[in-house]
C-alpha cells in the first residue's frame, strides 16, 4: 500500500540514501557532496531551502520528491522546481513516481503556482517517455546554464560592493 507524506527530520538518512542512489543511476556516483547536516539545515529549519515528499510502500521508504519554489517574472507568480524524483528500482512500475508527480502538481496548483518544471538527462529515454505521458513538454529552445565550484567563487569576486558613481 502506497503512502505519500511530507518528510520529517527523521527521514534525512533515507533522503540522503535516495540522493546517492539517484546519482548512481545518473552515472555520477561520486558527485554527491551533501551530508545529513546539510539536509537537516536546509530542509527543516528556517529559511527552508527545499521541501520533500516521502513515498512509503507498506511503511518502507521507497522514494521521494524534493522540490523548491522559484518565481516567474513574466507570470508574476511562483513556480515549483522538482530537483529530484526517485523510486527504488524494485518498486518501479507500481505508480509511485506518478503519484509523487501528481502530488507535487497538486501542491503547485494549491499554492497558485504558474508552472511546475524539472530537468531530465537527454539519454534517459524511459524517464522522458514517462514525463511525456504525464503531459510534460520538453523545452527545446532553452538551455540550462550553471556556474558552480571555483568558477562561482571567481565570479563572486567580481562583485562591486560600493555604489558606482559616474
Amino acid at each position: 500500500m502506497l503512502t505519500l507524506r511530507p518528510a520529517t527530520p527523521s527521514d534525512v538518512p533515507h533522503i540522503l540514501a535516495f540522493i546517492r542512489e539517484l546519482a548512481e543511476y545518473e552515472r555520477e556516483p561520486d558527485a554527491v557532496l551533501a551530508t545529513e547536516a546539510d539536509l537537516l539545515r536546509d530542509g527543516f529549519t528556517e529559511p527552508r531551502r527545499f521541501h520533500c515528499l516521502m513515498a512509503e510502500w507498506d511503511g518502507t521508504p521507497v522514494g521521494f520528491a524534493l522540490y523548491f519554489y522559484n518565481y516567474s517574472t513574466w507570470e508574476g507568480r511562483p513556480g515549483i522546481y522538482l530537483e529530484d524524483l526517485f523510486v527504488r528500482p524494485d518498486y518501479r512500475g507500481k505508480g509511485i513516481g506518478k503519484a509523487l508527480l501528481i502530488k507535487v502538481a497538486a501542491i503547485a496548483v494549491a499554492e497558485g503556482c504558474a508552472r511546475f518544471e524539472w530537468s531530465v538527462l537527454d539519454w534517459n529515454q524511459p524517464s522522458i517517455d514517462f514525463y511525456h505521458a504525464m503531459g510534460a513538454v520538453m523545452k527545446s529552445e532553452w538551455r540550462g546554464m550553471r556556474v558552480d565550484g571555483q568558477a562561482l567563487k571567481n565570479l563572486a569576486k567580481e562583485c562591486v560592493t560600493e555604489e558606482v558613481t559616474k
